[in-house]
């Protein structure tokens, strides 16, 4: 059975993280098992904004939510969808090691590199491998919207420690659309802490698709 928002509210804060935590990892899951990718998006948009809008964990502070102003989002964009192969860095540089503010520091590590991104969007993307317990992958880039229409550090399409995996095609290709693409806590206050996007994963192109200013 799940809480209400207003029953969540009365917990303590450790308890309300967790309730954010599955909540953003059930959004993700009916992600991946839609079967429209655009009803897909049309539900993650507005499930991620009743959060943003309700829950105690939002990273957007409470006096920001009581004057309205909620994540934006641009037009869904089909041909933003990609399905593409990646290639194992046999031979990774040294881990990155980046402060994330009380969390302590993360290393990241690159693992992966996307092939079939060059074409369209200017550029591959690499895929790092987060370092510390549990580990897992983040995907973290810049495009040329960055800074004007979308946040200057970058955005995330890929954070398996926020759940955030659009998963993998039957051929075993990775789903990344940008569509999905979400600006990081520290974009709505300051007292957040994040990895920024890597300049090498700044594409040319404007991506406008997924979260804007």
């Amino acid at each position: 059975m799940e809480l209400s928002l207003d029953d969540v509210a009365g917990l303590p804060p450790t308890l309300q993280l967790l309730d954010w935590r599955r909540r953003v990892a059930a959004l993700y899951l009916a992600v991946r098992t839609a079967g429209n990718p655009e009803a897909a998006w049309q539900a993650w948009m507005q499930g991620r904004t009743a959060l943003y809008r309700r829950h105690p964990q939002s990273p957007l502070p409470a006096e920001v939510r009581a004057k309205g102003r909620l994540p934006l989002f641009f037009a869904y964009d089909p041909a933003l969808r990609f399905v593409v192969d990646v290639a194992v860095i046999k031979t990774p540089p040294r881990a990155r090691t980046v402060d994330v503010g009380d969390d302590g520091a993360l290393s990241l590590t690159p693992a992966l590199q996307t092939i079939g991104l060059a074409q369209p969007l200017g550029a591959e993307l690499t895929i790092f491998a987060l370092g510390g317990y549990g580990g897992g992958l983040l995907l973290a880039f810049k495009d040329a919207t960055s800074g004007a229409e979308t946040y200057g550090g970058g955005r995330y399409l890929l954070d398996t420690i926020k759940s955030a995996d659009l998963g993998l095609a039957r051929d075993g290709r990775m789903i990344l659309d940008f569509n999905f693409a979400y600006q990081p806590s520290c974009c709505h206050a300051p007292t957040w802490v994040c990895p920024l996007a890597p300049p090498e994963n700044t594409l040319g192109a404007a991506v406008r698709g997924g979260e804007r200013l």
